[in-house]
């Protein structure tokens, strides 16, 4: 074989497209069929400049024609770039890698210059192959093809061809990363990448163009020029390179596993023969799924972002770097903007390739909050993919797990650092449209024409935009829920319904039902107490009195607090009925045997709460995590309003006779009646205290304090914090957040109510003692009276003197407790 023609290595061949599959193949199958075809004559003649003729060449022309037949290609590039100088190569027995080194320097260079040109598109040459390393079949095309020069060379020449050799491999891994990103699961933002980086290789691809035009045409382009002419390429396209190395981090095979066993039409059949089959439940599955594992998410949307803006600054000296990095940057974060632009004018998420840093979970709908205590509409329904708006373990379980080298969140969790400012506004301002939408008003929006302006992720017009845009929403949500749904109007009359800032219609209600509530929580009938309720409410101008009902807790007030308290240490909020069944399985058998016995002699006074029924968009304000807040104040306002009326019922029946008529012969009964009087007047007064206290210093300044901040808000989130802080501020400041408080003044009312029950056994006593007297026999069940009596001031003292806790809270934690203090302190002088 001739010095001048190509080797073939049959099966050696990797293909590296850079543009199409079936136009690579067309290129690359001519130039091998052209290099294959060239051979030149065994013995070389004197005059290289000459027509080339040799009876191989002829036959293989012949067989297989091509370019060879155009003496203009045989001689050029080479021919017309050799001089006169003859020379003989080596016998056939040589190895061809002792071939380049015994030719002259221009020749070599020529040579090589032609293999670099082919190397340079990713084709192996005839003397620069493929890296003894490297293997097509086994290495990543990620990571690029690795080039070496097979045979000995000129010192200077090698030296410069090895300079070169480095853009090939970036060439070939750019091009293998952009035709294994171009895919539909990669998204918009690695297809916007692609689309950019694929522009640069185009400027590219024209360069090497003009370089083997040049090669061609002009007998004084040197090696030293190419070098010239392609240094600036070489850190351009390294640039590229180091970026396309940190992107093609995740095994693409896991997450193709996954979807495809997502997939599998047998196991959804066999699913929905189960019942399985639901949206709600795949969508919940599906959510489980995507977040089991960071290495089955591919690395995409704002994740590409945060890559490619962290390069930028970490070279940030370097202008070509700053000028490249920022061209992708603009490119690549054209979709995720556009994304963001539509999410916060419109309210609409349209993220199928799940890049954006907004979540949607669909399986919550608002249906939900009608029988929601933890407010899953509001806070999970749109949520970052991060996990920053999520408030507990439980819900951080659908975030994916950060990579494991660098820690950094995969795909869309990954929120780029030039939004991460600016996430809560846009999530919200997302949130806030929906819920308009949800209502079905029209959304009027203050985005321009789509044809008028494009945002980038570097633009400082994007974010501008977005704080306009979360402005607007904001302003518009606030008014709808202000003044079209009349909030503030609504929480008055939470506050007269629940707060019985005007009790009139309570005391009508206890009078009509008086009967009925002392019946077993079970037996009592909620329709005669809502039609009792109703009539009681029809006397007055109530507001809104059709949304009020009335309902049967399951347990008692101050147990189920004690409960809650002693697990989570919070009333309410999302964790409170759970984990109160959680202590409720705790328990030992022989406590959840007394609570059920207890549950069985409930009385429908001490179960008795009021209920709240309000629509959507007020329902996110007024939820059910509220509601429970309101009907845990109530029931604690009943149940003193109660006791106030069966204590102030029972000095009514100590005016009568028996309690009033002097028995001189009996001086032990005149001090027990006196002593039955002071107990009821020292009861009657805690509780009055109590009910005051609670009304007159927590609740309405409170509330006044609400309004106050109504009247400024600005925020939607502001609002539900305000209204919320409102109500655990109610709690803490009645002490029903304090479980030593609460055992104690639990317990005195508990006594206090106990000893109003027995109001008529007091008077059968008295009437019992007076007939004695009169009759002159002596009174002989009078230590059973003084027995009976003593129970209940033990109890009560014992109780009462607990309460000095009060004191040392109201100084340590809570002042609030202060005035309740200086109320308290008459009562034991009595």
């Amino acid at each position: 074989m001739d010095p001048y023609t190509p080797r073939t290595r049959p099966g050696a061949r990797k293909k590296n497209i850079t543009l199409s599959a079936k136009e690579y193949t067309k290129i690359t199958g001519t130039i091998a069929s052209v290099r294959r075809n060239r051979h030149f004559n065994d013995d070389i003649d004197e005059d290289l400049d000459g027509p080339v003729h040799t009876v191989r060449g002829s036959r293989r022309s012949s067989q297989e024609p091509s370019f060879i037949a155009e003496t203009s290609f045989v001689r050029a590039p080479l021919n017309s770039r050799v001089g006169t100088t003859s020379f003989s190569p080596k016998n056939k027995g040589k190895g061809k890698e002792d071939l380049l080194d015994h030719l002259p320097l221009d020749v070599q260079e020529a040579l090589i210059l032609e293999d670099l040109l082919f190397v340079l598109m990713g084709i192996e040459g005839v003397h620069i192959t493929y890296h003894p390393d490297y293997s097509p079949e086994d290495d990543d095309p990620l990571q690029g093809i690795r080039f070496a020069i097979a045979s000995p060379l000129d010192p200077s020449i090698r030296d410069l061809a090895e300079r070169v050799l480095p853009l090939a491999t970036y060439y070939t891994a750019i091009s293998a990363f952009v035709e294994s990103r171009s895919h539909l699961e990669f998204g918009l933002v690695n297809h916007a990448l692609c689309a950019a980086i694929r522009d640069m290789l185009k400027e590219y691809q024209t360069l090497l163009s003009q370089l083997e035009h040049a090669f061609n045409t002009s007998p004084q382009f040197t090696l030293q020029k190419l070098w010239f002419y392609v240094h600036p390429t070489v850190h351009t396209l390294s640039l590229i390179y180091k970026l396309v190395l940190e992107l093609a981090t995740v095994d693409d095979d896991d997450g193709s596993s996954i979807s495809s066993a997502s997939s599998d039409p047998e196991q959804a059949a066999r699913d929905e023969a189960l019942g399985l089959g639901g949206a709600k439940l795949k969508a919940v599955l599906s959510e489980i799924t995507k977040s089991s594992t960071s290495a089955a998410i591919p690395v995409k949307g704002g994740e590409v972002l945060t890559v490619i803006y962290e390069r930028m600054q970490g070279m940030s000296g370097d202008p070509t770097a700053r000028k490249v990095y920022g061209t992708l940057m603009g490119a690549a974060g054209a979709p995720y903007a556009e994304m963001l632009r539509e999410w916060a004018t419109t309210g609409r998420l349209h993220d199928p390739y799940e890049e954006l840093c907004v979540k949607e979970s669909k399986f919550i709908s608002k249906g939900i909050l009608e029988v929601d205590y933890t407010d899953e509409y509001w806070e999970r329904r749109y949520t970052l993919r991060d996990g920053s708006t999520l408030s507990s373990k439980r819900q951080h379980a659908g975030v994916p797990l950060p990579r494991t080298p660098g820690g950094r969140l995969p795909g869309g969790a990954c929120i780029p650092p030039m939004l991460e400012g600016w996430k809560h506004k846009v999530l919200l301002s997302g949130k806030y449209l929906n819920v308009i939408r949800e209502c079905g008003i029209e959304v009027q929006s203050i985005q321009p024409r789509r044809d008028q302006e494009q945002f980038s992720m570097d633009d400082e017009k994007l974010y501008k935009f977005v704080e306009d845009a979360y402005t607007h929403a904001n302003r518009t949500l606030l008014r709808l829920l202000l003044q079209d749904q009349q909030l503030v109007p609504r929480l008055r009359s939470l506050k007269r319904y629940f707060f019985l800032s005007q009790a009139s219609f309570l005391t009508h209600l206890l009078d009509l039902a008086h009967t009925e509530l002392k019946k077993p929580a079970k037996s009592a009938s909620i329709v005669k107490l809502q039609s009792l309720l109703d009539l009681s409410l029809s006397s007055e101008d109530a507001s809104f009195r059709e949304d009020v009902k009335v309902t049967m807790a399951n347990t008692g007030l101050y147990e189920w607090l004690l409960k809650v308290i002693s697990v989570s240490g919070i009333i309410g909020g999302e964790g409170g009925e759970g984990n109160h069944d959680t202590a409720a399985h705790e328990e030992p058998k022989k406590d959840r045997d007394k609570d059920k016995d207890e549950k069985k002699a409930l009385l429908a006074i001490d179960a008795l709460a009021l209920d709240y029924t309000v629509k959507f968009p007020l329902s996110l304000v007024i939820s059910r995590k509220t509601i429970l807040r309101y009907q845990l104040l109530f029931r604690f306002l009943l149940h003193l309003k109660h006791v106030e009326q069966s204590l102030a019922s029972m000095w009514i029946e100590q005016k009568t006779t028996p309690w009033r008529q002097p028995v001189p012969n009996h001086p032990e009964f005149e001090q027990w009646r006196l002593r039955v009087t002071l107990l009821r007047t020292r009861m009657l007064s805690f509780i009055q205290q109590i009910l005051a206290f609670v009304t007159f210093e927590v609740l309405e300044p409170n509330w006044r304090s609400l309004e106050v901040k109504l009247s400024k808000v600005t925020t939607v989130d502001q609002l539900l914090r305000d209204h919320v802080d409102f109500l655990d501020t109610c709690l803490k400041e009645c002490m029903l957040t304090s479980a030593k408080l609460l055992r104690a003044y639990s317990r005195l009312i508990v006594t206090c109510s106990t000893f109003a029950l027995y109001s008529s056994s007091f008077t059968k006593s008295a009437n019992q003692a007076l007939a004695a007297a009169e009759a002159g026999d002596g009174d002989q069940a009078m230590s059973k009276r003084w027995e009976f009596l003593k129970k209940f001031e033990s109890n009560f003292n014992h109780w009462f003197f607990h309460l000095d806790c009060v004191q040392y809270y109201a100084s340590s934690e809570n002042v609030t407790l202060l005035p309740l203090v200086v109320r308290l302190s008459g009562i034991k002088t009595l």
